[in-house]
């Protein structure tokens, strides 16, 4: 009956967890009224969750086109059609190693600080001392983290797509032998807006993602430190789950279009 009970609780505290984030994503939706009085708190956040995540979000990008190119390269060799490589890493990544890497890089940046911050002030009740002072915790802790994430996920992205693309046709020139003019011809060609354009779009559903998860279980958090280690792992765990999970439903819808 114990197991029973385990698995009961676990299931309640989900739909419990999910309930809250649901809420708390309609409640920060509905702050962004707020969002020009509170456009210095933005542009912090802007830096904070933008400028410095891009060295990480590059060196991730880079590798990641370049063994793309590597090991496609090395596959299409040996059929000597090694000069479409270039279709092959600049399409995987403007429409899934793009958005997916850079999100889940900014989720384990980002998101983890995120928590962390916000629950930190859970437990040790500054949450509860602006409520006091009738502030309300959204449009002033939440609001600007969720704007920072919703417009640098999509930035981010594009560049780690430029990236990518650049370090698969240095691995192309240096490894397989494909010159950059056929390299960028080929991914030229094989290239369509709706690529670019559906990338984007994920990245910006997963920045939302990952600011209302992160927020929401650092206002969960309880029990001192250790629950806002709890709420930081949490965080990152959650994270990656959903980005993987919305990311099918994405491209599923997003393929539509072509």
């Amino acid at each position: 009956m114990s197991i029973f009970v385990r698995v009961g609780q676990g299931v309640l505290s989900a739909f419990e967890s999910a309930g809250f984030a649901a809420i708390l994503f309609v409640r920060t939706l509905s702050a962004l009224r707020h969002a020009y009085a509170r456009r210095d708190s933005i542009m912090e956040q802007f830096f904070r969750s933008g400028i410095m995540s891009l060295p990480v979000v590059l060196l991730v990008a880079l590798f990641s086109g370049m063994v793309l190119a590597l090991q496609s390269g090395i596959e299409l060799r040996d059929f000597g059609v090694q000069e479409e490589i270039g279709a092959i890493v600049a399409g995987a990544m403007c429409r899934e190693m793009g958005p997916i890497m850079t999100c889940i890089t900014l989720a384990g940046l980002v998101g983890s600080a995120i928590a962390a911050e916000i629950g930190t002030m859970k437990v040790s009740d500054e949450i509860d001392a602006l409520e006091v002072m009738s502030i309300d915790p959204v449009p002033f802790l939440i609001m600007p983290r969720f704007v920072a994430l919703m417009v640098f996920a999509p930035v981010l992205t594009m560049i780690a797509d430029l990236v990518g693309a650049l370090g698969g046709a240095i691995v192309g020139q240096l490894q397989i032998g494909v010159s950059y003019q056929a390299y960028f011809s080929s991914a030229r060609q094989a290239l369509v807006m709706v690529d670019v354009y559906g990338g984007l779009f994920k990245s910006f559903v997963f920045g939302m993602l990952i600011a209302v998860v992160a927020s929401a279980e650092g206002l969960r958090a309880d029990h001192g430190a250790e629950g806002v280690g709890r709420a930081t792992r949490s965080s990152v765990v959650i994270s990656f789950i959903l980005i993987i999970v919305f990311n099918y439903f994405l491209t599923s819808v997003i393929g539509c279009f072509y």
